[in-house]
């Protein structure tokens, strides 16, 4: 029989060294590492350009850019796209006729931060023709802020009242002043005469460039 080891006898034998478990030390607030807040992303800044597109389409051509800018995820780049618009009220025949015209026919105003990716998207879209002032190897110059203002100030709740153009004024050739809009006060030579619209064409110095712009009558004078 195996004697049993007796309580005292185990308790005077000596014990193996347990490691104790070391407890955390508290962090002092200095030791703590302060995470930075991330930063917020940059956004592209956005300036006003004015793009040629074809005539009688600004409004078809408007929405496929719109369209296209969701598709290709460019909304970042992109801000406002614009057909100038205004609402007049003729007098024909006794009769107030009202309705909504364009203020430059084959002309769109764009609010984009200018890139490579805006470029393809513009030129890619059917209609497009360029950006005014663009060269082969250089960036369009955007409009200046008063140019900008004076063409977001020309919207549908301005209701004007004229008679109705009877005879163009003008002539090929003619030099002539225009009276308002974004063109306001800047002078060009009549190119040619669009009697079936009622509309004289100008060419305009925009950037550099000579640019064609579709009037009516009255709202050129002329030059003095």
């Amino acid at each position: 029989m195996i004697p049993e080891t007796s309580q005292a006898a185990r308790e005077d034998q000596p014990q193996a060294d347990v490691p104790e478990t070391p407890t955390p030390a508290a962090e002092s607030p200095a030791a703590v590492a302060t995470a930075e807040p991330a930063a917020a992303p940059t956004v592209p800044e956005k300036k006003w350009y004015v793009v040629k597109v074809t005539s009688g389409r600004e409004n078809t051509i408007k929405e496929a850019i719109e369209k296209r800018v969701k598709i290709e995820g460019l909304e970042d780049y992109f801000g406002q796209i614009v057909v100038p618009v205004e609402r007049e009220t003729t007098v024909v025949k006794g009769k107030r006729v009202t309705r909504t015209k364009k203020l430059y026919p084959g002309y769109l105003m764009v609010e984009v931060a200018f890139n490579d990716k805006i470029l393809y998207l513009f030129r890619e879209t059917p209609g497009v023709g360029d950006f005014v002032g663009a060269g082969p190897r250089s960036a369009p110059t955007p409009m200046k802020e008063h140019e900008v203002q004076r063409m977001l100030g020309q919207r549908p709740e301005a209701v004007r009242e004229k008679p109705a153009a009877t005879k163009i004024r003008f002539s090929r050739g003619d030099r002539v002043k225009i009276r308002e809009g974004m063109f306001a006060n800047m002078e060009g030579e009549v190119s040619e005469i669009l009697e079936a619209k009622g509309l004289v064409r100008v060419m305009l110095k925009i950037f550099g460039r000579e640019v064609p712009v579709e009037l009516e009558d009255w709202q050129i004078d002329p030059a003095s």
